[in-house]
């Protein structure tokens, strides 16, 4: 993170594991039951990452976005996004979520956090 502070990076916004966002119940998706666990590594691994992020000191501003649950990888567009917790039955599409990274590339509103994001048609 120091070397993007030099490399004059301002902010860093990624995407992001759901597994590792908390749940509405207080505790992380990865460990609600039933969660698949086969890749519980690969999760650790961003959970990791995440806490470096907040740990870092005099780093650029940085937010992490993830889908709150999974893609929907078939159905189209639900033309709008929110923010909420993680929920394995959330779904989110591609674009939804691009059109989230990008608005918050433009208008940042939130800052050194990891959100979770769910699509949803506007107004609701």
């Amino acid at each position: 993170m120091a070397g993007l502070g030099r490399a004059g990076v301002g902010r860093l916004v990624v995407v992001g594991l759901s597994s590792v966002l908390p749940t509405a119940a207080g505790g992380l998706l990865m460990d609600t039951p039933g969660y698949p666990q086969e890749y519980r590594f690969f999760y650790l691994g961003h959970a990791a990452g995440n806490e470096a992020l907040r740990e870092a000191e005099g780093a650029p501003d940085w937010l992490v976005l993830s889908p709150a649950g999974d893609f929907d990888h078939t159905g189209p567009s639900a033309g709008g996004y929110r923010f909420v917790t993680g929920d394995a039955d959330s779904r989110i599409t591609y674009p939804d979520l691009a059109v989230a990274l990008l608005d918050e590339i433009d208008a940042p509103r939130h800052h050194r956090a990891h959100l979770g994001v769910e699509g949803t048609t506007p107004g609701t």
